[in-house]
């Protein structure tokens, strides 16, 4: 599971604009609410993970696709200008750049819905072209905004090529044995992480680590050896067949827009590893970064490069 120190991170997957509007609490069905600050802003799953990495020292590349629009070239702005490349990402002249619409409530927690548009183009053939890039690839990121097949192909890639394949298994959905078998990390939240094994309910956050040390064994008759499990406001715990479980505390910041924080904590994982870290160290490292994307609305602009996060937590924490 050890990546190469220096080399790049490939990062597959999906960019979307963001449609923000912040309510006081969240509609229920059939209500009406008024809403202030709306916002259209950089988004998607991969290209926000891309950035946070960038953004703190990683050397990335992204491959997706967005449409031949204004929200498209929004996106390539955004990512480019925190130093993501961006050639791999393909422009779609016959479908629009995909969109997320997103409600923040006052405590920061928020809703989404997403429409594929472009993301819904990017296919095998796209990551095959691709090839040479994966080469170089020290950690492949992933998540599931796009076409399954897609993902497999990109995780297969780096498992050739030897890189340290990274899937968040979000938006959750079932994943086939073959792209369980090609991945190194596994990231999900404690929902996601109960859904993977058949429903199988988790320790609570409080609990002993000795507790988690049957998760691990569940995970490792699924194929995965190495996870990090995020518990929200609790904090994480990282769980690696053989070893006993590492639990990460949380970091306690005064939330104001929780959207895109998980793929703060990614991204920021994902770069901790490229660096060559220990998985406990490269989590408690993603963890403080993604707290502090959370005190800012937004995602790309909301997340950290390294220089905020060492004033905020010092170099011993950073």
């Amino acid at each position: 599971m050890n990546a190469t120190p220096g080399r790049e991170i490939i990062v597959v997957g999906s960019l979307n604009a963001d449609l923000g509007i912040y309510t006081q609490r969240h509609p229920q069905p059939g209500e009406t609410l008024h809403g202030h600050g709306f916002n259209v802003g950089p988004g998607g799953k991969s290209a926000n993970q891309a950035v946070a990495a960038a953004k703190l020292g990683g050397r990335v590349a992204l491959i997706g696709a967005v449409g031949n629009d204004a929200n498209g070239a929004m996106l390539l702005d955004s990512c480019r200008a925190a130093g993501v490349d961006v050639s791999s990402v393909y422009r779609r002249g016959q479908v629009e750049t995909g969109v997320a619409v997103i409600t923040v409530d006052a405590s920061g927690e928020n809703t989404i819905v997403i429409s594929a548009g472009a993301n819904g183009t990017l296919d095998r053939e796209d990551v095959e072209q691709e090839e040479q890039r994966f080469a170089q690839a020290g950690v492949v990121c992933l998540c599931l905004e796009v076409d399954p097949d897609t993902v497999l192909a990109a995780a297969q890639a780096g498992q050739r090529h030897g890189a340290t394949v990274l899937l968040n298994l979000s938006p959750y959905a079932e994943v086939e044995p073959a792209l369980v078998q090609a991945t190194d990390v596994l990231l999900v939240n404690v929902h996601e992480a109960s859904q993977f094994l058949g429903g199988q309910p988790l320790p609570d956050a409080q609990a002993p680590l000795a507790a988690w040390s049957a998760v691990t064994d569940l995970l490792s008759t699924r194929g995965i050896r190495n996870a990090v499990i995020t518990l929200g406001s609790e904090g994480s715990v990282v769980l690696q067949a053989g070893i006993e479980a590492v639990r990460i505390a949380p970091t306690k910041v005064k939330a104001i827009d929780t959207t895109g924080a998980g793929d703060a904590f990614t991204g920021a994982l994902a770069a901790r590893l490229a660096a060559g870290d220990p998985l406990h160290s490269a989590a408690a490292y993603a963890s403080r970064s993604a707290a502090l994307a959370t005190t800012a609305k937004g995602t790309q602009a909301a997340y950290p490069d390294a220089g905020r996060l060492e004033s905020s937590f010092g170099t011993s924490q950073v």
